[in-house]
């Protein structure tokens, strides 16, 4: 796995890869937070959560978790680790977007995944 200093290096680089006016309303930014963390309602140490959208009476901000990608992507490559972080980062932000919108079609599609998680 990369350094965290490394993989900020990227996630910045990713995210200048975006409009500007994607960020109209993200004031917390997106920050990186070195540690991992597990889904509430994993069944074991199988669901860890990669990135998080939230919206709160602070403000708009997105959260990259390097220790979920370490622990499910550790073995990757960097170009194949700079894909996870890419496909995770549009993720996040593709959840602001449409918050923004008053929209909710990723936010349905990710707890029907968590469903099928769950029922499998």
């Amino acid at each position: 796995m990369i350094s965290i200093e490394r993989f900020g290096d990227i996630l910045d680089e990713l995210a200048q890869e975006l409009p500007g006016e994607f960020y109209d309303e993200l004031n917390l930014g997106v920050c990186l937070e070195p540690s991992p963390k597990l889904h509430p309602q994993a069944r074991g140490n199988d669901l860890y959560i990669l990135g998080e959208y939230s919206c709160s009476s602070m403000g708009r901000g997105v959260v990259i978790y390097y220790g979920s990608f370490e622990r499910l992507f550790g073995d990757l490559s960097e170009d194949g680790l700079k894909d996870e972080i890419r496909k995770t980062l549009r993720h996040e932000f593709r959840h602001h977007m449409e918050g923004r919108a008053g929209e909710r079609g990723l936010e349905i599609e990710d707890e029907n995944n968590l469903k099928g998680y769950l029922n499998s």
